[in-house]
């Protein structure tokens, strides 16, 4: 028998998907011919479609022996390394097959793959061209090319060829996959949406495009629309932690608290036995501790770490200490230096700082919306970037060229953070500070700026990186910021003479434990009202729902129409005491509340993001409205709100420690942060590479 007859049954198994049946019919064949290179070629793809690729590597390099002009065996080891991790292994191995064929498509094509897998995004470029050159239009090739195309950051050319490959009878679904991610990189919310409901009609079962669509939704502001595209990706595919993650945290940003105590549960659950992929930012507003968010935080981190590897060692970075008599050149790397809470809190410290340290560079990863903030944080540095643009490698590398020892996340795992570019180590020290309240779990940051309070000792086994304390609050506040005198009660719907109670969080804080909680302290005082932000129709009336079932009138719950922020706070004029949520506490919120007047009642926990409020009020003074537990908060709130004269000396002690306190001062925040960083800066200067700072 000719040895094509012998291996034409393996092949026809492998045809028809029967991969197990191929690889024993092909082991037991080649117990009697064990020099026939067709059969250990078969063999391997068989043991490669059957997840073992050791033992895959072993049989077609046996086979590859065997044919030494083999052009197919070369290709499929390739493969087979590829799959182990092994991307250099796998160049080698199609680089021999291009010795035999130059011009062979797949063989170009893997080569794409591999130097892909390898971070040699350039070269898989040059690969996939060459590929296409060689061959008929081919769409696979072409959707490939698109892929990296996009990971360039040229996201046009990567829409411009998804759209072309689409065309094609032998179109790959994930074409439309691709489409709607370079449609989403352009800001095209509307159009990638499209883009993903096209794919879903064409792969009804696949989970990918309900759940990019969900992500779109919410890109438009349509969280309950979003919501739903996120059940439909986790029914397809229940394990999906982000689909899973994504929905809780809609669901509570537009109030729809029936059923979530399971939802909620499953998400614990996914987290705790080590099943990636929840957002660790969306995680923060679980009723969990701080350990957990921390794994959850490790999770995510770790998944970062692994896609970023191949581009990290290509660009090989080492950062030698620097002279201890150099200058310090520190970098802050922002999405939110534009109209945002970030920046609220932010431009006074930037424009105290510039005269604090010789060279201060901020990297705005948003777009410049024209504001007064964004013009502030631009005068303010001695060097601003727009980043907007930029992918994530080229952001690290003009981080680099900039030679930035002292890099400063300010994002995190916020939306609209940029891990993959410190994962990628631009910087020889690098910081996690400010908008993220948390632990960041991942092995690039080095420090985490806190302060004793919201972050004590009983916390500090569940934080990742070393502690960089501040001796004061950890978050800065800008006092220049004068609020505007507001409408009289009547015309914001307020009681003339009534408690007014307010919690100005954003909804998603608004769990039903919070919920129950200002219920109690409405009912303990008699004509009292809840003042919340307007989250629409929708959510106002669950709410008020939710209200209703503890035994508060409708309407007791007033809420307040969005605002400019001076504006915005003046409305606390109107406001007696700012009720705060837990667990996720009222962060830049607070700061707000505080500086307009407004004395802010917290019940600090056990986590960083259930502490900051309480660490507003530690700085300033007024461990009073630091309540111990729930019946202390609640004591507090009720005895207040039977007492007029209370109220009127706490507001008054208020606007005294206001005035004196460490909280609003920007000149002091500033000479102590740069006291924090130089002493990061010489101890790595010195070799110090762990322990607490300050």
């Amino acid at each position: 028998m000719q040895a094509t007859d012998r291996a034409a049954p393996i092949a026809q198994l492998l045809a028809s998907g029967r991969a197990a049946e191929a690889e024993a019919a092909a082991r037991a064949l080649r117990t009697r011919h064990p020099d026939d290179a067709e059969l250990a070629r078969l063999h391997g793809v068989a043991l490669l479609l059957t997840g073992r690729g050791a033992d895959a590597v072993a049989v077609l390099e046996r086979g590859a022996r065997l044919a030494p002009r083999g052009v197919e065996v070369r290709c499929n080891l390739a493969s087979a390394r590829l799959a182990l991790g092994d991307a250099m292994g796998a160049i080698a191995a199609i680089e021999q097959a291009l010795t035999l064929s130059p011009a062979y498509p797949p063989a170009l094509n893997l080569l794409g793959n591999a130097r892909r897998a390898a971070g040699d995004l350039d070269g898989a470029r040059a690969a996939y061209l060459a590929a296409l050159a060689a061959s008929p239009p081919a769409a696979g090739i072409a959707i490939n090319l698109a892929a990296v195309e996009l990971e360039l950051g040229a996201a046009t050319d990567a829409e411009a060829r998804a759209r072309s490959a689409l065309t094609a009878a032998d179109a790959p679904v994930d074409g439309w996959l691709l489409l709607g991610h370079a449609l989403a990189a352009q800001g095209r919310h509307a159009d990638a949406e499209a883009a993903y409901a096209e794919g879903t009609r064409r792969a009804p079962q696949d989970a990918r495009f309900a759940y990019q669509t969900g992500l779109m939704r919410d890109e438009q502001g349509r969280t309950e629309a979003a919501a739903a595209a996120y059940a439909t990706a986790l029914m397809l595919d229940p394990d999906d932690g982000r689909a899973l993650g994504q929905l809780v945290y809609a669901r509570r940003q537009y109030a729809e608290l029936a059923g979530l105590d399971a939802l909620t549960a499953r998400l614990r659950a996914h987290v705790t036995a080590g099943r990636g992929g929840v957002s660790p930012f969306a995680f923060l507003a679980e009723d969990s501790d701080a350990a957990t968010q921390l794994a959850c935080a490790r999770l995510e981190a770790a998944r970062v770490e692994t896609a970023t590897t191949p581009r990290r060692t290509r660009l090989g970075w080492r950062h030698a200490p620097s002279a201890t008599d150099a200058t310090l050149r520190v970098g802050f790397v922002a999405n939110g230096f534009h109209q945002h809470a970030t920046a609220m809190l932010t431009a006074a410290f930037f424009e105290a700082l510039r005269e604090q340290l010789p060279h201060v560079v901020l990297y705005a990863t948003s777009r410049d919306d024209g504001s007064i903030w964004r013009a502030r944080l631009a005068a303010a540095a001695h060097t601003f970037r727009d980043a907007s643009v930029q992918t994530a490698e080229a952001l690290a590398q003009t981080i680099h060229d900039d030679a930035i020892e002292i890099l400063i996340d300010l994002d995190g795992w916020c939306g609209g953070g940029r891990p993959q570019t410190f994962a990628l180590r631009p910087a020889p020290l690098q910081v996690n500070w400010l908008a993220y309240p948390g632990s960041s779990g991942a092995p690039w940051m080095d420090y985490l700026i806190a302060d004793r309070f919201v972050l004590p000792p009983a916390m500090r086994a569940h934080v990742s990186e070393a502690v960089a304390y501040l001796p004061r609050c950890y978050q800065p506040s800008d006092p220049t910021r004068v609020p505007v005198v507001p409408p009289p009660r009547a015309a914001l719907g307020l009681p003339e003479h009534g408690v007014v109670y307010v919690c100005f969080n954003n909804s998603f804080k608004l769990n039903r434990a919070s919920l129950a909680r200002f219920a109690a302290v409405l009912r303990g005082v008699p004509g009292s009202v809840l003042w919340l932000l307007d989250a629409g129709a929708t959510v106002n009336a669950r709410l008020r729902a939710v209200l209703a079932a503890e035994g508060v009138a409708p309407e007791r719950a007033v809420f307040a129409e969005r605002r400019a922020h001076a504006e915005y706070l003046g409305l606390y004029a109107h406001a007696d005491l700012f009720l705060d949520s837990h667990p996720y506490n009222a962060h830049t919120t607070a700061s707000d509340a505080l500086w307009a007047g407004c004395p802010l009642l917290t019940a600090p926990g056990a986590t960083f993001a259930a502490r900051v409020a309480g660490s507003l009020n530690h700085h300033l003074g007024l461990d009073a409205l630091n309540a111990s537990d729930d019946a202390a908060y609640l004591a507090t709130a009720i005895r207040l709100g039977r007492d007029a004269g209370a109220r009127a000396a706490l507001r008054a002690q208020l606007a005294a420690l206001r005035a004196a306190s460490s909280l609003f001062d920007p000149r002091g925040f500033a000479h102590d942060f740069a006291l924090l960083l130089e002493s990061m800066a010489q101890r790595h200067r010195a070799g110090i590479h762990s322990g607490a700072i300050g």
